[in-house]
């Protein structure tokens, strides 16, 4: 593909960004600054009663109304969702409607600039999702959360989508005989009566409501460690006892080094590891984290390490920066994706980096051949459509393994604390992190970015080598095979071996369909391969 044409992609694919995009009805004109939740749960119904006190700052004089996620009771869920009593704001019942999936509250005579109130939303109901009230894998009872990406609605009355953060407390009234865990910190554990126990649970850091997390059931909890004065804790089942507190031992401790010295300090009070049968890998809830039950059995296995490692990763990406829309979702898996396989290179060395790299790329270019539409930033909400794949993991953590080749491995990871830095606790935009990396690099990464995540087509290179001896020139051809008329622009690495001499490191960029690269030399090669330290996503036939 020509230049001139090249950039016109580019800016085509900016303004098909702008104008396809998450079509959550965000209202920044409030913002929600807490949120505390009340719950009473019981062993003789699946109802919940709950009471919600939300605390929202105003910016502006003219705003009529509130709208909150919050699923109907409906005979099509048979009957199940929630149903709502009232809604109150300083002792006094306030206007409201719920309905389609809809609670919205209007606040036209309350609001001032500038002011914040908190309402008060009493509601009970049956959850439909998001709370998975059943028995675990040894058929006792318990109450998990599943909130990702937009089923907190199902039980909790929020702004379910992440670009609106705020803190949050759980002060949940169960059975005596749980244990409750959830954000943060705890606050206070009494019994209330022979058979109730209140647990209070408060997290002063703000999340995204997907983030929120209660798990309720019959523990037993290990105070593993401590990390720079907060606790890193373990929660299993009692009869997985003696399994969970072997598996979980390692290496929490060391994760949480190796990313808070890398990337930036970690923001939240505590760090648990949960055992719960609302997920089959892992789910990253901030500051208390959920592993499939099935994953602990006294074996540290590497499956359930790798998760280890990549759930806490998320509680930098993800959680702590957090996209601003569904549209970004790579600024939270592939990064966890990728910075999982750094702490692998740091840990356990760089061979093991290159093994998962290498099946993160077939994982690419398997996926690629069952949706060969689907991009890494594209068009994206939760409220009708997938919004990641192995693509926003898998090539996502590629984008940023081809990254710190191209800007250097001190850039690169100055670039990662530049941007964690600004953006602690905030949310953020794909564009915002492409600025922070051309700050540190120099370097205008606008192109590198929109042909790796705004294209779903998929590089692949076939070529060939040959010596002619009468010219004394190596001959190689290469050319890009993939089905779309897209052409990329990348950089190749050729390494030619010749029978025992220092091999010859050579480098160009391939920019067209087809080319081919006259090198001179004495003597045919022995060897000669094509991306030889395997930083170019591309599928390459070279023989």
């Amino acid at each position: 593909m020509k230049i001139k044409h090249y950039f016109l992609f580019i800016v085509l694919l900016l303004s098909a960004r702008n104008i396809f995009a998450d079509n959550y009805p965000r209202n920044y004109s409030i913002d929600i600054i807490h949120y505390s939740f009340k719950l009473n749960l019981f062993d003789n119904t699946d109802e919940i009663i709950g009471s919600a006190f939300i605390s929202i700052l105003f910016k502006k004089n003219d705003i009529k109304q509130v709208r909150l996620d919050l699923i109907n009771k409906s005979e099509q869920r048979q009957g199940m969702g929630m149903s709502v009593e009232s809604v109150t704001c300083n002792n006094q019942s306030i206007p409201y409607t719920h309905t389609r999936d809809e609670l919205i509250i209007q606040v036209a005579t309350l609001v001032e600039k500038d002011k914040i109130l908190t309402f008060v939303i009493q509601y009970k109901g049956k959850p439909a999702d998001g709370l998975k009230i059943g028995p675990t894998k040894f058929g006792d009872r318990s109450f998990f959360c599943e909130n990702w990406p937009n089923r907190t609605r199902h039980w909790l009355p929020t702004v379910d989508h992440p670009y609106d953060k705020a803190t949050s407390e759980f002060i949940v009234k169960a059975p005596a005989h749980y244990k409750v865990v959830s954000n943060g910190l705890l606050i206070e554990e009494s019994m209330i009566d022979q058979n109730t126990k209140l647990t209070h649970w408060k997290q002063s850091v703000p999340v995204s409501c997907w983030l929120f997390v209660l798990g309720v059931a019959e523990f037993a909890v290990q105070y593993v460690d401590d990390f720079n004065g907060k606790s890193i804790q373990t929660w299993v089942y009692p009869k997985d006892r003696e399994a969970g507190f072997y598996d979980f031992a390692e290496p929490t401790k060391q994760i949480l080094q190796f990313y808070s010295d890398y990337v930036g300090p970690y923001v939240y009070e505590k760090l648990a590891n949960i055992q719960s049968p609302s997920v089959g890998g892992g789910m990253e809830t901030s500051s208390a984290i959920f592993y499939g039950e099935n994953l602990i059995n006294g074996k540290r296995t590497e499956r359930l390490r790798n998760i280890v490692i990549h759930e806490v990763a998320h509680q930098w990406f993800g959680n702590a920066i957090t996209e601003s829309t569904w549209d970004d979702a790579w600024l939270s898996e592939g990064f966890a994706t990728y910075f999982t396989l750094l702490f692998i290179e740091n840990a356990y060395g760089y061979e093991e980096y290159l093994k998962g790299i290498k099946n993160a790329k077939k994982s690419v270019y398997d996926y690629n051949k069952k949706d060969s539409t689907f991009s890494i930033v594209s068009n994206r909400t939760a409220e009708t459509d997938p919004v990641t794949s192995s693509i926003t993991y898998q090539k996502g953590a590629w984008v940023l393994h081809m990254l710190r080749d191209l800007i250097g491995h001190e850039n690169f990871r100055k670039g990662i604390q530049a941007y964690y830095k600004k953006f602690m606790n905030l949310n953020v935009t794909t564009g915002d992190f492409i600025d922070e990396m051309e700050k540190v690099s120099s370097k205008n990464l606008k192109p590198f970015f929109n042909q790796w995540l705004n294209n779903s087509v998929a590089l692949k290179i076939k070529g060939s080598w040959d010596y002619d001896a009468t010219s004394k020139n190596i001959i190689i051809k290469l050319q890009q095979t993939q089905s779309s008329g897209f052409i990329f622009d990348v950089p190749v690495e050729i390494v030619i071996y010749d029978n025992g001499a220092i091999p010859k490191n050579l480098k160009y960029t391939l920019n067209t369909k087809q080319t081919e690269y006259r090198i001179p030399a004495e003597v045919k090669p022995s060897l000669i391969l094509l991306d030889p330290r395997t930083v170019l996503l591309a599928e390459i036939d070279f023989k």
